[in-house]
């Protein structure tokens, strides 16, 4: 039986159950939890963090990947508490997303890559609760100079412990692509990796072309179709639907890239992405799911896509 680190310790694989792949319960920015809570209101996020994955968990969710990184303003007490809240395992990443401290900028990936490993062995600000996933993201433009230094950091952090990869992608440019490339540098397992962002294109092509390499891909940004010329959740579920059809089903996982507060966004942007998604996490559960099943997806691929595949992931199968 294998086990991974969740926020309340650690957990079998099996009780994973019902997986979103990809999702944050606030994001903020480094230190702002802890230093200006108010700015985040964030005793109001956690109530609304619980009642929102309470809710969640009341119509089949069991467990959320959040990949929120110190850059994005973890938080891992208010982990614990919306995980102990809600019922909803939450496993917590380290990592770092696209606002790399400058004190990497000129730092040799080892030594970055001893913090992530610190945070997966030993516990993460001093506590005991211990990273289940090391994040990194690359965006618009491709992999900088600096954001090579936090791949490779993450390729040798996940050599050391095991711990998987997840990836924030700019799927227009093919930046998965850059990534693959830099981690096969690296000599790492690619089954052990995860691109994400990926159903910011329908380019099957270029999504095929990166499961063909190994990795797993992540059709995590749901409902979609809020950013110029990227696909409506609809097209993104046609994509899912081809992808399935053409066999690659068992490397697939879904998940929202949602969160109760997103304080780097203005008050106007949060609350029209709510108006956008009133449903929250249950947005796949509610029309991604159903949608599937109108296109012919069975029983069986619905469970890889939201019980399987995460647990295979994590099992490093």
């Amino acid at each position: 039986m294998v086990q991974i680190e969740s926020v309340k310790g650690p957990i079998d694989t099996s009780d994973l159950g019902f997986t979103l792949s990809h999702e944050h319960v606030v994001v903020s920015s480094a230190g702002i939890p802890q230093i200006y809570p108010e700015f985040i209101q964030r005793e109001k996020s956690i109530k609304e963090g619980i009642r929102t994955l309470s809710a969640a968990k009341a119509e089949g969710l069991d467990s959320i990947i959040d990949v929120t990184t110190l850059d994005l303003g973890r938080d891992i007490d208010m982990l614990k508490q919306v995980s102990e809240g809600s019922g909803v395992n939450i496993v917590c990443a380290t990592g770092t997303w696209r606002d790399i401290p400058r004190a990497f900028w000129s730092a040799t990936s080892d030594s970055v890559a001893e913090l992530y490993t610190r945070e997966i062995t030993v516990g993460i600000e001093g506590t005991d609760i211990k990273a289940g996933i090391i994040k990194v993201a690359n965006d618009v433009g491709g992999v900088t100079r600096e954001g090579e230094i936090i791949l490779r950091a993450a390729a040798r952090a996940q050599k050391q412990t095991g711990v998987p990869i997840s990836t924030h992608t700019w799927a227009p440019d093919r930046v998965g692509e850059q990534q693959v490339r830099i981690f096969e540098d690296e000599k790492i397992d690619l089954s052990r990796v995860y691109i994400g962002h990926s159903n910011d294109t329908m380019d099957i092509h270029y999504l095929e072309g990166l499961m063909d390499k190994g990795v797993w891909i992540g059709l995590d940004r749901y409902p979609g179709g809020r950013t110029m010329g990227t696909p409506d959740w609809n097209q993104r579920t046609e994509t899912a639907m081809k992808l399935i059809s053409d066999g690659y089903g068992k490397k697939i996982m879904l998940g929202h890239d949602w969160s109760v507060t997103i304080s780097i966004d203005s008050k106007e942007g949060q609350d029209s992405r709510n108006k956008y998604n009133p449903d929250g996490y249950l947005f796949i559960t509610r029309h991604v799911l159903p949608k599937l099943k109108k296109l012919g997806a069975t029983s069986q691929q619905i469970d890889d896509l939201m019980i399987n595949n995460p647990k295979k992931f994590f099992d490093g199968k």
